[in-house]
């Protein structure tokens, strides 16, 4: 793909993906910085907010918890907006493993369709829950790519099936669920929960076709480590049991009367303790980073420089294992160079200031929005050292 420069220094596309230099003045990333899928260096807001209220709690008086716990309504609001729901369908969690637990415990019979390629962390609340007599999981194989589908879904349906979990976006090779047709072979009688991690903030996706989004704030959304929220549908709400809530998650949470209390209503019963308002308030500062930019915003950047670096590999020979389908991947670009190790390629990648994962059969590359164009220039002379 050509590109050429803009007046603001970077550069765009002749296919879109506009430069966001509002967006990446916010951050401080190194350029070579590719490995977002597993991190996301978060912004000098996010650092701000930290910081603010991590100095508020050093100077508490009579007033300072109280003003520290608004933050957990700001982050619900706005995580919601992004999500399509309201504040009331939304909690916070410290991380998305926590509310796939909260999804595998609350179902309490039947059999679970699960990826069976899918990340670890949608793996063990299944295989935990199980064991404690709960939902069974089914391990549902991909297609010839090893990518889940609305085809293999469909094909692995019987009456039993009550749920079925998996990720938006796959952490090996970015390939982008197709949740809406999902949500249609699955129909209206089951569940669906998604681990959004991959995906959320950074690929415009129908969340409101999920009825489980679970995510975690320190890859894409960079919020940092102890961030997250689930997002919980009505029907969510109905059917799943509040086997692991907590004394927070239950009404009248304030009334200490050596009583059992119902659940709370909404999707506060997936609350088990006070989270940190320290965390909080950083979620929220990453959140309407998101909002003030535009998720489509911020997918188009992502796309075109997908697109580049997919372009660079192409160039030196390697491997794709991404899909080749832009409507169909999200900001992954994994690959393999014929002749050489990930190891290798990881070691050039480093000596040209590239940070990329690196994995025993593959390379993984994943750029943000903030991602200057130079950083795959890096990546073409790493793998021109190579070939």
């Amino acid at each position: 793909m050509t590109a050429r420069h803009t007046t603001d220094g970077g550069t765009e596309g002749t296919g879109g993906g506009q430069a966001l230099p509002d967006y990446a003045r916010r951050f401080e990333a190194a350029e070579g910085y590719l490995d977002f899928a597993r991190y996301g260096p978060p912004s000098g807001a996010v650092l701000a907010a930290t910081a603010d209220a991590l100095g508020r709690s050093a100077r508490a008086d009579h007033d300072t918890v109280n003003d520290l716990m608004r933050a957990d309504l700001r982050a619900r609001r706005s995580a919601a907006r992004l999500a399509g729901t309201d504040a009331d369908h939304t909690v916070l969690l410290p991380n998305a493993s926590t509310g796939l637990f909260q999804a595998a415990f609350g179902i309490t019979a039947g059999t679970v369709l699960v990826p069976v390629a899918d990340f670890p962390a949608n793996h063990y609340p299944w295989r935990r829950a199980a064991a404690a007599g709960l939902a069974e999981p089914r391990w549902l194989p991909g297609d010839p790519q090893g990518w889940t589908t609305p085809d293999t879904v469909r094909a692995a349906l019987t009456d039993d099936v009550v749920a079925v979990s998996l990720s938006a976006v796959d952490f090996r090779t970015g390939y982008r669920a197709d949740l809406a047709a999902v949500r249609d072979v699955i129909g209206p009688d089951r569940l669906l929960v998604v681990d959004a991690i991959q995906g959320f903030g950074v690929a415009d996706l129908p969340w409101q076709a999920a009825d489980v989004v679970v995510t975690g704030g320190q890859k894409w959304l960079r919020a940092g480590w102890s961030t997250g929220f689930a997002t919980l549908s009505d029907r969510a709400l109905e059917r799943l049991e509040p086997t692991l809530t907590g004394w927070t998650g239950v009404e009248d949470v304030a009334l200490f009367d050596d009583e059992e209390h119902p659940p709370a209503a909404g999707a506060g019963r997936l609350s088990i303790t006070n989270l940190s308002p320290v965390a909080a308030a950083a979620l929220a500062a990453a959140l309407e980073v998101v909002e003030d930019t535009g998720v489509a915003a911020i997918e188009a950047r992502v796309r075109f420089l997908v697109d580049e670096l997919l372009d660079a590999v192409r160039e030196h020979g390697g491997e794709i294992l991404s899909s080749t389908d832009p409507g169909r991947r999200a900001g992954i670009v994994s690959f393999r160079l014929p002749g050489a190790d990930s190891a290798t390629v990881a070691k050039a990648l480093h000596a040209q200031g590239v940070t990329p994962t690196a994995r025993p059969d593959s390379v993984r590359l994943s750029p943000h929005a903030s991602t200057p164009p130079a950083a795959v220039e890096r990546v073409r002379a790493a793998l021109a050292s190579i070939t």
